[in-house]
């Protein structure tokens, strides 16, 4: 049975979320198993292993890169993730030092009055927020949260 739809924003580049069965799964910084064309960015190709070699080139004849996004280049997925954000009823953080922008920034646009509940062992509250935080680690600060919210929308 289903009590929520979920959309997840990663800023991480690997395929872990789809391995682990999440079908929402909003790849912030691009996904490291795609290659892209170095002049059109909106030609992808999987990759058939793990390798981008000189010469490997897209239909329009440019090189092949990693499609993940370089320091210093926009993140065009931003767009995307703060449509998902400003109409979110809750949001959810993990795991992450909230330092890294704009992917950080997002907070920033959930509607007010939906809460952010925010799981990191080592992140301090940020002062003047009403967020809610859980000081653990992943593997034991989303298994308590899940429950502590199942238990709160069935009571």
């Amino acid at each position: 049975e289903s009590y929520a739809e979920v959309q997840i924003i990663t800023q991480n580049i690997d395929d872990l979320h789809e391995r682990a069965g999440s079908t929402r799964v909003l790849h912030l910084h691009g996904l490291i198993t795609q290659a892209r064309s170095s002049v059109n960015e909106n030609l992808l190709y999987n990759i058939d292993g793990w390798e981008i070699r000189m010469g490997d080139r897209c239909e329009l004849g440019s090189q092949l890169r990693p499609h993940v996004v370089w320091f210093g280049e926009a993140v065009p997925m931003m767009e995307p993730a703060l449509q998902e954000i400003q109409q979110a009823d809750l949001v959810l953080v993990v795991g992450t030092s909230m330092q890294v922008y704009p992917a950080a920034s997002l907070v920033h646009y959930k509607p007010a009055g939906s809460p952010l509940y925010v799981i990191d062992p080592k992140l301090e509250p940020v002062k003047g927020t009403q967020w809610h935080y859980r000081r653990e680690t992943a593997g034991t600060g989303v298994p308590a949260w899940v429950e502590e919210v199942m238990n709160n929308r069935l009571n």
